[in-house]
């Protein structure tokens, strides 16, 4: 059981370390622009219809489970949209662009850190022997 605690703040960690990449692409004095900071709703909406449809199909033994994979479809495109808005920002209107690059950089690093951690997340609290296997 120890092991999964410094799991636990090791995901921590990465999770802040992850949103500390988009609040510096927003606040920093070069960019002073919040819009970057909507992908976090992204982060929010990311996991939940893998985490319900994990809680309300059964585990019948097959390879496919339509409910789970529709599931995943969803979050997929929540993954897709988080990246694709600091870009389509960057390229607004070269005479005007929404956020500059720098800041668009820092927020696909942000989403780069906060997907792998929400990755982690799955994959260490999935497992049988934890207590965290209610997610």
């Amino acid at each position: 059981m120890e092991i999964y605690n410094y799991r636990l703040v090791l995901l921590a960690f990465a999770g802040s370390i992850g949103m500390t990449f988009v609040i510096l692409g927003c606040a920093l004095p070069i960019y002073k622009v919040w819009w970057p900071f909507f992908v976090v709703l992204f982060y929010i909406l990311a996991p939940i219809p893998t985490i319900i449809a994990r809680r309300y199909t059964d585990d019948s033994g097959s390879n496919s489970n339509p409910c789970l994979e529709f599931a995943i479809f969803i979050t997929m495109g929540f993954v897709v949209s988080s990246f694709a808005l600091p870009i389509v920002l960057a390229r607004s209107p070269a005479d005007q662009p929404v956020i500059e690059w720098g800041a668009c950089y820092l927020t696909l690093a942000g989403n780069i850190v906060v997907y792998s951690t929400l990755v982690g997340f799955f994959i260490t609290f999935d497992q049988d022997d934890t207590d965290y296997n209610m997610w």
